[in-house]
């Protein structure tokens, strides 16, 4: 093997992109956006978003229990949530129009962080590095090694921008159920949110739906998974877990 190949298949093998890179760039990602979008300056609508991240991440664990969790309200008329591996949370206000209350909204919020807690952006950002790395085995050997930085901030990126994959949104909607049940909030909201979004968008699917658009048999295995998560839902509201989010 040439030595450029053994040097980009080591790469590939180890991995191109680390948590701190990605939570790095996801830092710099969200005050590009910041900077970019609009910021809604409603107080008693970002107080709401706060407050009802604030419950959720309550809930998390080491080492995101102790992330300095940035959230923000964009003024933006989509119908979108996202959080980020750096723990930065964005919600749009045209969430409003289908998230009904507070449980709905969490629902969402829940969802967005439980991507962040399964690592979801990391495998993405390095299976997409490792991919174009592949690729370019065999290449001029001293452009490939000049661009391998290139690469890797691409991988990167990627991992921040690139839809994820269908077992993730599926992983994402078991580990979003259980920690919003554990901080207080009414799972059946899920379904509810989910049946919102579907009757908002007949013909197309709303952007936080690309990738698994909502349907009959989802918001069925959303209804069977609210029931296994009731016991947790009902142990937070025991113990005083009662979320009072409202605009």
């Amino acid at each position: 093997m040439k030595p450029y190949a053994l040097l980009l298949s080591v790469f590939v093998l180890t991995g191109c992109v680390t948590a701190s890179q990605l939570q790095q760039a996801s830092a710099g990602q969200f005050e590009k956006m910041r900077q970019e979008m609009t910021i809604s300056n409603n107080a008693a609508d970002r107080a709401y978003v706060q407050c009802i991240a604030n419950a959720i991440i309550a809930q998390l664990d080491e080492p995101y229990a102790s992330y300095n969790w940035d959230v923000e309200l964009f003024d933006e008329d989509e119908t979108n949530a996202f959080a980020m591996p750096g723990g930065q949370i964005g919600v749009f206000t045209g969430m409003f129009a289908v998230a009904e209350d507070q449980d709905q909204l969490a629902a969402v919020m829940g969802h967005e962080i439980a991507h962040v807690t399964l690592g979801h952006s990391l495998s993405r950002a390095n299976s997409q590095t490792a991919a174009t790395l592949g690729i370019m085995i065999g290449s001029v050997a001293s452009e490939v090694v000049r661009e391998n930085v290139g690469l890797i901030m691409l991988g990167t990126q990627l991992g921040l921008l690139l839809p994820f994959s269908r077992a993730q949104e599926t992983e994402a909607d078991v580990d979003g159920l259980e920690l919003v049940a554990r901080a207080g909030f009414r799972p059946a909201a899920s379904v509810e949110l989910w049946r919102n979004m579907a009757a908002a968008n007949p013909n197309r699917p709303p952007s936080f739906l690309s990738t698994h658009p909502s349907s009959s048999a989802r918001i069925a295995a959303l209804g069977e998974q609210v029931t296994q998560v009731m016991p947790l839902y009902q142990q937070a509201r025991a113990g005083g877990r009662r979320p009072a989010c409202s605009r």
